[in-house]
């Protein structure tokens, strides 16, 4: 049975979760040559997240990306999105977000997750707009929690600026590259010693 959060009691929803990547995704998108947009994402990576449903401002979220799993469904694409032109992997093999700030928007159920995102091991503040699009108890008796999730930044800021020039104008590849997450985070069962202490 899935429920909105509207419908959650703040103790059910509130608590520690891990994200599952078996059915979540990390991806990106860009546009190449002006015209078709590319798509990726990220196969590796863990995250953890508090949830404070009464006090959202006192939830936050860390994620860590094996930078080296990003498949675009293209081999030669990937190898090149590997090395010092892009991620430079034998420097900075990870990526990571840690948030910073968590803000309710007007709507019931839509927060803006702000954090820093280091890529490159360069810093920049990102500002995600979440939405909680549903909760489950699963048939092994885990709790879920769904997010959908999108920002646009601009790679430049993370030194992510090889590109190509255009014979008629314009880039081979767009600066601005659109973030897209669909994320199942699953609570962590507290113990029952620490339940009863």
């Amino acid at each position: 049975m899935t429920t909105s959060a509207t419908d959650l009691t703040t103790a059910t929803l509130t608590g520690d979760y891990d994200v599952d990547p078996a059915h979540s995704r990390l991806g990106f998108a860009a546009k190449h040559a002006m015209v078709a947009t590319v798509r990726g994402q990220f196969k590796v990576y863990s995250g953890e997240v508090h949830l404070d449903h009464e006090n959202p401002a006192n939830s936050w979220a860390n994620v860590e990306i094996d930078a080296a799993s990003v498949d675009t469904g293209n081999a030669d694409r990937d190898a090149h999105l590997r090395t010092p032109d892009f991620f430079d992997l034998e420097k900075h093999p990870k990526i990571t977000f840690k948030s910073t700030k968590v803000e309710k928007v007007d709507h019931d159920d839509v927060f803006t997750l702000i954090g820093d995102l280091t890529i490159n091991g360069k810093t920049n503040p990102v500002a995600v707009e979440f939405e909680l699009t549903g909760t489950s108890d699963d048939p092994w008796g885990n709790f879920r929690a769904g997010f959908e999730g999108k920002a646009t930044v601009n790679r430049r800021d993370w030194d992510l600026a090889w590109n190509l020039a255009l014979d008629k104008g314009g880039v081979l590849v767009s600066e601005k590259v659109k973030l897209e997450f669909d994320i199942a985070a699953v609570k962590r069962v507290t113990d029952k010693a620490e339940q009863t202490a």
